[in-house]
């Protein structure tokens, strides 16, 4: 099983002229990625009892993800507006007070799975709020060496007031973690004097065995123990970016789980062949999603 914690969330979706509510979330949208590419999956996160909180787990387990870890409460669901710019990329304004998604305390953290793997993807809900991101902290901290771990930063700039604390958090947590997926955006805007790739290089100093960079239309490079691997961007008509970079982080959770590579110490074996075909199958996933309105990554067999 992998487990993915994070925030759920309604996207609300600007169409016809009105705002769409829609289930999102990155660590959301991840799990319902792996599930619909045939990964036993559950997720570990708030749930409340409202209209939201209801669609959110209905569809959770109508795509066949176990919400057995999921946390009930009676505050209300999250909410995120959406804009899309001329090119469809998307920006987020959140409201995040008194609601389910920062609720999450470190005693409401269940035990996992034997052998389970463990995904975090951060967002608004980022490594200084309060609870929920202790409670985050103490989870990569409580499981790090015991499982697979892996950490989508998923950096929300708007959401961010100290970037200076923010980065000391978030490399305690990348060290952490057994892989790391960040957009060339996060980095840019966490380090916006230096270059992506040498932050990504850092990273791996950190810990990790693989740490991963999109970059959009330039495509994805990788630092691993075999070295680096640069794979390119497919082109696609693009409807708008909503849940492309979930989309690219389930298949590749997706595709290593069938390589039996989400274990401790997995990584360190992957070959240059495997992990360009890994690469190659998630920007597949998300340059797919990209083609589609809203968070709506691929199942098995779409490409």
């Amino acid at each position: 099983m992998i487990v993915v914690t994070g925030e759920a969330l309604i996207d609300l979706v600007p169409e016809g002229g009105l705002l769409r509510p829609s289930p999102g979330g990155s660590p959301y949208n991840v799990a319902v990625g792996l599930a619909r590419l045939g990964r036993r999956v559950g997720y570990l996160g708030p749930l409340s009892d409202d209209g939201f909180g209801r669609l959110l787990a209905r569809g959770l387990t109508e795509e066949g993800a176990d919400t057995i870890l999921a946390t009930p409460t009676r505050a209300p669901t999250t909410l995120a507006v959406v804009h899309l710019d001329a090119e469809g990329r998307a920006g987020y304004r959140f409201y995040l007070e008194g609601t389910s998604a920062v609720g999450l305390r470190p005693e409401d953290l269940p035990a996992l799975p034997h052998g389970a793997a463990l995904h975090l993807s951060l967002g608004a809900v980022g490594l200084r709020t309060v609870p929920a991101g202790e409670t985050y902290r103490t989870l990569l901290d409580r499981e790090r060496g015991r499982r697979f771990v892996s950490l989508d930063p998923n950096v929300r700039a708007e959401a961010v007031t100290d970037h200076a604390t923010y980065r000391t958090l978030l490399e305690e947590a990348v060290a952490c973690c057994d892989l790391v997926k960040v957009s060339d955006e996060d980095l840019a805007a966490l380090y916006p004097d230096r270059d992506p790739i040498e932050v990504a290089r850092r990273w791996r100093d950190l810990g990790p065995a693989l740490v991963v960079v999109t970059r959009g239309a330039s495509g994805v490079w990788a630092g691993a123990p075999v070295g680096e691997v640069e794979v390119s961007a497919i082109e696609v008509e693009v409807v708008d970016t909503v849940g492309a970079g979930d989309a690219f982080t389930s298949a590749l959770l997706a595709t290593l789980a069938v390589d039996h590579r989400l274990t401790r110490g997995s990584l360190d074996h992957l070959d240059t062949g495997q992990l360009t075909g890994a690469l190659t199958y998630a920007a597949g996933a998300a340059a797919l999603a990209c083609t589609r309105r809203g968070a709506d990554p691929p199942r098995t067999g779409d490409w």
